[in-house]
């Protein structure tokens, strides 16, 4: 078979044989996923080494891997194998390994020197996971540090190539597509008709109007459910959604790609068609096949619908964008596309980066269409309106996710200064490290035991804390139970708040009953999940029929150490969190009267969270598992009100206060402590500044702007109220009271950061006064901009207190003219300038003028360039 990659497969070799990177730009169809990987088998630099392919979704990894086996007619897991979540097919003889992104990664954090491996092929790079940046950023620092020789290969349909080729330092090589014209048109919806009917609608529309199979493009297992219920009074045969013991997908395996411009589409006008289409459109041809394409979906069915149907019936699959790249139907010819698609985005209410609905990216509406031209002209519905505008390109994810996951990669690597593509936003990787800290996964940064083993559990590090809970068999079981439970869709239909209720579902579904009020197939996935986990972890203790009320709870704390809850004794439905946050029960909450919670899920509010889900926990075994965020210690804090401080003995859970009590004298240096730490809170404007003080503060700020070489400190309220400790704690020594700090000690501290022999030289460089050809004394004025920039410097004197003086004064070692307001002899402006030599030559014959017959006791010489400086008036008769 001839792929339009195949006439660049000899470009490609000869880039890698001179470089070390590439980047490979080629549509869909071309067939650069399953005939590169097999055109470098025989490379000279590959010298009998694999190559390690990433392709980001499992049943695109499954099918490539297929597809190349085939051509080399061999069985998958000999010269061609793959390695995914939970499954793997690989052997000693393997070349090209097919991997999904948690895989890739995990083999480079094992082994960095990657032996055995000689390039790693990156395919849809433009889909932009953040496993896929960071196993790129990891690669990158391989290949730079300890192996040059690795080749390095981005791949991808619809990408910004050359951005991505100056990054890596590249060349780049496109490849044609394969594709016949596609006609596009939008197939309006119905007042207020929900998507489901409205796909149905296009479906049937499509099967009477156009030949061949029908690939339709849903958000996710939900609508694609919805849709098939449907179809299934329209004259179709629905296969199964999935099989109870159907695998988890791997992360990120539901979400839609980045993409560019795709093969070419050349869209037609379809004028009046889709208006002229009766309400109730004709019936579709009978006995058509409905089939779902998602990356739960068993291997065998994934395997059926990717090859032709065997009895020649026409297809309608549904299909979330795991069709969108990498993987070819055959036989279609027309493309509905929802225009929607499962992104991950931050959802603080759970803690975790849920998939969350969105529009797509133009890009990817035009990838999807060109789905409909790869074996004919096609035909694509769009199932949104031709006014509504797409973003061009989707963002990566490291832009809009949780990092804990991250973090953790990154404290196991050894180093955070990796080069990413787009570098990780630094608040939301502190935040990332900040959870790492709690759930005892790293120790000053650095990552511990603990760590290394939630890290090697391969998910994200809650549910990896969680599952490390316990050593006993029974607990391990149930903390698989909870793992699958936290991180998939809610099995039940009410509105109940209580984790514990779900878990009893499903084990109520063990036993072959299921609640009226739950969702079957919800309660099949999770059972599946669990059952992987239990594999996983090597355990063989069968999940409990029932447990004691606190079980779960006591569990998922270590899951969300920072939700755990303590109930308010004053009001019985809030809840203080160890975060030092407030959370509200719902009014008919199953958890009311609890005294600790642990909370899985919450809706973040103006005043306090709603709490979502949540189960009981046991006192007695928070202290003992939790032992180190216990506390009882004496505590001095700033009473804003009585504007004194308050000393306190406060047992506390982390920030729960569980019990105060007064602690009589106040520690100095708790007190020190907590009096800067109402300055902090306060703002610098309630201490102690003098005006004299306030100006040599701005004076230090202008001259390290000016003369940046005598390394003046930072005297920004920014860097003074990031080193409160360091400057202002010490002055508080043995005080009270913030009143009780004098001008003096504040500007004894203020300037206890600088040199004495530096100290001194700053009244020479910025003077506070400067003396004048009149022979008096003028102050001069320095002032800073909201951004803390230097404004010129003010002189304000009078005109004749400068005659005799030819240049502008100026300061900083000459680097800074003054800027001078020039007075009247009653003190009112004349003109500003910071240029008196030409003041003295252009303007002043003007104002002379003016101002001669309002002060003529004054002098105006005609020459102010020889005249003697005065301050006075004239002598009487002069």
């Amino acid at each position: 078979m001839h792929f339009p990659i195949n006439d660049l497969l000899p470009e490609i070799r000869a880039s890698l044989q001179d470089h070390t990177r590439l980047v490979l730009e080629a549509p869909p169809g071309a067939g650069k996923t399953t005939q590169v990987p097999l055109a470098l088998l025989d490379a000279p630099w590959l010298a009998g080494r694999k190559i390690v392919m990433l392709e980001p979704r499992r049943v695109a990894a499954r099918a490539a891997a297929g597809f190349m086996a085939k051509q080399l007619g061999e069985a998958v897991g000999e010269t061609v194998g793959y390695r995914i979540r939970f499954e793997n097919k690989v052997s000693t003889n393997t070349r090209i390994e097919v991997v999904t992104e948690g895989i890739l990664t995990r083999m480079l954090q094992d082994d960095p020197l990657l032996e055995g491996v000689g390039a790693i092929l990156f395919d849809e790079f433009h889909e932009r996971h953040l496993a896929g940046d960071l196993g790129l950023a990891l690669a990158l620092d391989v290949q730079a540090g300890l192996r040059e020789d690795l080749r390095i290969v981005a791949m991808s349909a619809t990408l910004d190539g050359e951005r991505l080729a100056g990054f890596l330092d590249a060349p780049r090589l496109s490849s044609a597509g394969r594709s016949f014209p596609v006609a596009i048109a939008h197939y309006p919806a119905r007042r207020d008709e929900a998507l489901e009917h409205q796909a149905r609608r296009a479906i049937e529309h499509a099967l009477s109007t156009h030949p061949g199979d029908v690939l339709v493009f849903l958000p996710g297992q939900r609508e694609i459910a919805k849709v098939a219920a449907l179809l299934a009074n329209t004259h179709a045969e629905v296969q199964p959604m999935h099989a109870a013991g159907a695998a988890r997908p791997d992360a990120g395996e539901l979400l839609f790609p980045q993409s560019g411009l795709p093969a070419p589409i050349r869209a037609r006008a379809i004028h009046g068609a889709l208006e002229a289409t009766p309400r109730r459109p004709a019936t579709p041809p009978d006995g058509f096949e409905v089939l779902p394409l998602h990356g739960e979906l068993p291997v065998e069915q994934q395997a059926r619908v990717l090859q032709p149907a065997p009895d020649g019936r026409r297809r309608v699959v549904l299909a979330t964008n795991v069709a969108e790249s990498s993987v070819t139907l055959p036989g279609v010819r027309v493309v509905i596309d929802s225009g929607l698609a499962r992104e991950p985005r931050f959802d603080p209410n759970s803690g975790f980066s849920r998939l969350d609905s969105v529009a797509i990216s133009q890009a990817s509406a035009d990838q999807r269409a060109g789905r409909a031209g790869r074996v004919a002209e096609g035909f694509a519905y769009r199932l949104w309106p031709a006014s509504q505008r797409l973003e061009p390109q989707r963002k990566p994810e490291i832009a809009q996710v949780e990092l804990a996951a991250l973090a953790l990669e990154l404290a196991a690597w050894g180093s955070a200064a990796l080069r990413f593509v787009d570098p990780p936003p630094p608040g939301a990787l502190a935040a990332g490290r900040d959870l790492l800290q709690r759930l005892d996964a790293l120790d000053a940064g650095k990552l511990t035991a603990r760590g290394r083993r939630m890290l090697a559990l391969g998910t994200h590090p809650r549910l990896a804390a969680l599952l490390l809970a316990s050593s006993d068999p029974a607990r391990i079981a149930l903390a698989c139970d909870i793992a699958a439970l936290v991180e998939a869709r809610d099995p039940l239909r009410s509105r109940s708040d209580a984790l514990a209720e779900r878990w009893q579902a499903l084990a109520a579904f063990r036993n072959g009953r299921v609640p009226a009020d739950a969702n079957r197939s919800a309660l099949a996935a999770i059972d599946a999940a669990a059952k992987q986990w239990r594999r996983r972890l090597r355990c063989d203790a069968t999940p409990p029929a029932s447990a004691p009320a606190h079980a779960i709870g006591d569990l998922l704390a270590h899951a969300f150490p920072d939700r755990i809850a303590r109930q308010h004794p004053q009001d019985p439905r809030r809840y203080q969190l160890a975060n030092g946050r407030m959370a509200r029960l719902f009014d008919d909450s199953a958890l009311y009267g609890e005294p600790w919670l642990a909370i899985s899920e919450l809706r973040f509010e103006a005043k306090d969270a709603l709490l979502l889900r949540a189960a009981p926990v046991d006192e007695v075994r928070l202290r003992a598992e939790f032992a180190t965020r216990f506390s009882d210690a004496d505590e001095v804090r700033w009473d804003a009100e009585k504007r004194a401080l308050r000393s306190e003995r406060i047992e506390r859970f982390d920030g729960i206060v569980l019990a105060a009590k007064s602690a009589g004298r106040v520690d100095p240096a708790l007190a020190a402590r907590a009096l800067t730490d109402a300055v902090r809170e306060l703002g610098l404007s309630v201490l102690p500044w003098s005006e004299a003080l306030s100006q040599w503060r701005i004076r230090v700020q202008c001259l390290r702007a000016w003369m940046p070489e005598l390394g003046l400190p930072d005297l920004s309220d920014a860097a003074l109220l990031a080193s409160l400790e360091r400057w202002l704690q010490p002055a508080f020594a043995g005080k009270t009271r913030l009143d009780a700090l004098d001008g003096g000690e504040l500007a004894e501290a203020l300037k206890s950061g600088i040199d004495w022999r530096l100290r001194q030289r700053i009244d020479p460089l910025a003077p506070t006064r400067i003396v004048v050809p009149s022979g008096l004394e003028r102050g001069i004025d320095y002032r800073v901009d909201d951004h803390g920039e230097p404004a010129p410097p003010v002189l304000a004197v009078k005109l004749q207190e400068l005659f005799g003086l030819a240049q502008t004064p100026r300061i900083a070692d000459g680097r800074v003219p003054l800027l001078l307001h020039l007075l009247s002899p009653g003190g009112k402006p004349l003109q500003v300038t910071a240029d008196l030599h030409n003041f003295w030559a252009s303007t002043y014959a003007e104002v002379k003028k003016e101002m001669k017959g309002r002060y003529p006791r004054h002098p105006w010489p005609d020459d102010p360039w020889n005249a003697v400086a005065t301050h006075r008036a004239k002598p009487r008769g002069t």
